[in-house]
């Protein structure tokens, strides 16, 4: 593991790294985060969908750039114990494809945390969808600890509802949104830890970590986790043929 630079010294979000094969998560600076944001600006879904309950995706490419740049700087401020969310750039080849993001609320003591994603249009369909999910679960599982993730989707987002299903998730509910000015129904899901750890071969790539310690700490987490280095979870390589991997019905 290399040393913290001096931003993640005193902010360890910024630390935060989880690798697997051509896969990677990680803390965006900013100028990989203007990248993201020239990614979102080319296109997300179809102009005709609308995945999301903030619709943020429409509009110029330059105006949905700049609605990336405005929720992500916002997010990076509120990290703390009580309440955060970490974004983190999916990159696959080096590549930015997307944003792997995950929020939670006393996490130290309800240990649950909800995911949401997004890919460009263009890196749809290639498998990563269930990947970066598997990435951001092994640092919320093996990472943080956690007993419990949950997500959502739109029932009509089968893209996104195919990830959360091959994943082992289970059914936690539905809930009426207004989307566009009418009901929608969003499905929710919730995936605890037996049914992680009862995953099977194929969900269990090797991942490397950077990071994690010191996240821990700086969220306030306590008990087993920290990083696993360059060993990782036990198993086999990601699934392919994912859909695109766009979750949570949330902003960017």
């Amino acid at each position: 593991m290399t040393p913290p630079d001096g931003l993640a010294a005193l902010w360890p979000p910024a630390g935060l790294r989880l690798r697997s094969g051509d896969l990677e998560l990680r803390w965006p600076d900013d100028a990989l985060l203007l990248e993201v944001a020239a990614l979102a600006g080319r296109g997300i879904h179809d102009p005709g969908a609308m995945p999301f309950t903030v619709p943020w995706t429409r509009g110029t490419p330059e105006e949905v750039a700049r609605s990336v740049l405005r929720y992500q700087w916002a997010q990076r401020a509120a990290v703390e114990p009580a309440s955060w969310t970490l974004e983190l750039v999916v990159l696959r080849d080096g590549v930015p494809v997307g944003l792997q993001g995950v929020s939670a609320r006393d996490f130290p003591v309800l240990r649950t945390a909800v995911s949401g994603s997004w890919l460009g249009r263009e890196h749809q369909g290639r498998g990563t969808g269930s990947r970066m999910r598997v990435l951001v679960l092994h640092l919320l599982f093996e990472g943080l600890g956690a007993r419990a993730a949950t997500t959502d989707a739109f029932a009509d987002n089968p893209a996104s509802l195919g990830v959360t299903r091959r994943l082992g998730y289970r059914p936690d509910g539905v809930q009426d949104l207004v989307r566009d000015g009418a009901p929608a129904r969003s499905l929710r899901f919730r995936l605890d830890r037996a049914g992680w750890e009862a995953r099977p071969a194929a969900l269990r790539p090797e991942v490397a970590t950077e990071g994690v310690e010191a996240l821990r700490a700086f969220l306030a987490v306590d008990g087993p986790g920290g990083d696993v280095g360059d060993v990782g979870d036990r198993g086999g390589v990601g699934p392919a043929g994912a859909g695109p991997g766009v979750s949570a019905p949330t902003p960017p």
